[in-house]
């Protein structure tokens, strides 16, 4: 048996993925929408406040194309506190107008494949703000979900620790081409969803995520065991643009 890699575990994490009905949240009076919006700004309040105290964090983009409209992304420090809000958020008048397009659950994952030390990785402070990260307020956002394959030679979880480590060793080398340029957080997954891990980036520049991931796909790790799930892609969806957003 290969030696399994050992994983650091930070915040769980919720992509809650919603398509709006503006059919239906057209017939509602000016008075009830604007109501509505009132409601989910509060509860989004909540978030800031939750964020500033450095207990978790979150971010709303609108999703670009017809897979979705709008992406809820919750940091939290248990699975419990993602189904709270999950649920407070489905309680809401607004919530009566989002329907479910697709979700993710995971958690904020490091491996050991890239690191190593006598240290306990919790107390470091670097290890630390990426297992539990105030997500950035770039302009945009990718997600993705994704799989090592498990096919003849090409499985994954067959090749030593030590080809593992080399392979990833690599990849992470075209990644920090892009530091400054495009954010990536990377939540595991195994056993919580249908994937291993999601991906996410944000970036100022939507093009990055392009170039980031086609130059990527040259890598050993990618080419030969990358299986990738769909795409999303979205704009930030700020405070202050709530209401325009969903004003008819």
């Amino acid at each position: 048996m290969s030696e399994a890699a050992q994983t650091l575990d930070g915040w769980y994490c919720l992509h809650d993925f919603r398509t709006i009905d503006w059919s239906a949240w057209k017939t509602l009076p000016n008075e009830e929408r604007e109501a509505a919006i009132s409601e989910f700004l509060a509860l989004v309040d909540q978030w800031e406040t939750t964020e500033s105290e450095k207990q978790g964090s979150h971010a709303v983009y609108t999703i670009v194309g017809q897979k979705a409209d709008i992406l809820f992304m919750i940091l939290r420090p248990t699975l419990d506190e993602l189904h709270e809000i999950e649920t407070a958020l489905n309680k809401t008048k607004l919530a009566d107008y989002l329907l479910p397009a697709y979700s993710y659950v995971s958690v904020v994952e490091l491996s050991n494949y890239l690191a190593s030390g006598s240290e306990d990785p919790y107390q470091i402070p670097e290890v630390r703000r990426r297992l539990y990260p105030i997500l950035p307020k770039t302009n945009y956002i990718c997600f993705y979900p994704m799989d090592k394959r498990r096919q003849g030679n090409d499985n994954w979880y067959m090749l030593s620790m030590e080809q593992r480590r080399e392979l990833m060793r690599a990849h992470g080398m075209t990644g920090r081409k892009y530091a400054g340029k495009v954010t990536q957080i990377i939540t595991g997954s195994v056993g919580l969803d249908d994937f291993e891990w999601g991906v996410t980036l944000f970036s100022d520049d939507a093009l990055q995520f392009k170039k980031l991931v086609y130059e990527m796909r040259f890598d050993e790790v990618s080419a030969r065991f990358g299986e990738f799930g769909s795409f999303f892609v979205g704009t930030r969806l700020s405070v202050e643009k709530v209401p325009s957003f969903f004003h008819v």
